[in-house]
């Protein structure tokens, strides 16, 4: 099965499938199952008609110039003031939320997106406006991990960023050795922490190669999250897996430190694992669904399928 993960992988860095997979309908027809379309408006409508916490994503990374950088950064701040204007109802965003539910939507950027391959100081500048915006309107901006190449620069612009924004969060990979003490870093800093397994091809130097390892180091992070340490710091922890036996074991957890429902918070992808979502709804717990929008998604659907092998027979279900 690790082969055939790191096949998908490959398939996601390669550039000639990148600029021609997405030209076949069956292919677009498929991404359709992880992500409602590849429009702002069109996830604005998926957050609205799922009725729960949401994080948005636009999709595309590794950006190669200055423009292109100061139009993602524009465009995120535009989403954060439609998202604001949404939540107060103003009518030129579409039809209000139903009476009594409001529009919790907070946004998930990649430094890549922001210029951080050919200026730092750019990087820094968009992100610091981004959750200043969001700060003046009372919301987040998490910072998404990419691979191990960006780890430790990610960490010190959010460290940065963090010291001067409460309202942002990062999210860190339990498949990396390192995270164990990066996480305790973050806790000393009171941090919003988002906890994924990792999704991108890394050498074993780096990375658990085996699931099984990846699985008991999520679990092991997600213990400390869930720590006295960490509430006291003011941790903001959010787990975001679809991997049933890690969500009960992190929900066992829980219940024996007497963590309430509310006190654990979950996210999940959009499109996937409809049923755990209604459950753990049901349940009280809190959790968001992450949105992903954009016209660059191949190499971000790759990485789907190749997270879960159910991912795949997901997708021939559908299709077929």
């Amino acid at each position: 099965m690790s082969i055939f993960r790191n096949v998908l992988l490959a398939a996601s860095e390669n550039r000639w499938l990148r600029e021609r997979a997405v030209r076949f309908p069956f292919v677009r027809r498929a991404v359709t199952r992880f992500m409602p379309g590849e429009t702002f408006e069109d996830a604005l409508a998926a957050s609205r008609a799922l009725g729960v916490g949401t994080v948005l994503t636009r999709l595309g990374e590794n950006l190669r110039n200055a423009a292109e950088a100061a139009d993602v950064a524009r465009h995120y701040r535009e989403v954060l003031d439609r998202i604001h204007g949404a939540s107060r109802g103003d009518r030129s965003d579409g039809p209000a939320p139903a009476a009594g539910q409001s529009l919790d939507v907070e946004i998930s950027v990649k430094l890549t997106q922001l210029g951080l391959d050919f200026s730092r100081e750019e990087c820094e500048a968009h992100l610091h406006e981004l959750a200043r915006h969001a700060q003046s309107l009372g919301n987040w901006v998490w910072v998404d991990m990419e691979s191990t190449a960006y780890t430790q620069v990610t960490l010190d612009i959010y460290r940065r960023l963090r010291s001067a924004f409460p309202n942002t969060g990062l999210c860190v990979q339990s498949y990396l050795y390192r995270t164990a003490d990066d996480v305790e870093s973050l806790i000393a800093l009171g941090s919003g922490i988002r906890l994924v397994k990792g999704a991108y091809r890394e050498p074993p130097d780096k990375a658990f190669p085996k699931k099984e390892d990846v699985d008991e180091s999520y679990f092991r992070l997600a213990e400390r999250l869930l720590s006295d340490g960490a509430r006291e710091k003011g941790v903001r922890a959010i787990f975001g897996t679809h991997d049933p036996a890690l969500i009960r074991r992190i929900e066992a957890h829980g219940r024996s430190l007497g963590r309430k429902p509310d006190q654990i918070e979950f996210q999940l992808l959009y499109g996937i694992g409809r049923s755990e979502q209604l459950r753990l709804s049901a349940a009280g717990y809190r959790f968001r669904v992450l949105i992903s929008y954009g016209e660059a998604w191949f190499a971000w659907y790759m990485r789907r399928l190749a997270e879960r092998p159910a991912n795949v027979l997901f997708v021939l279900k559908s299709l077929f």
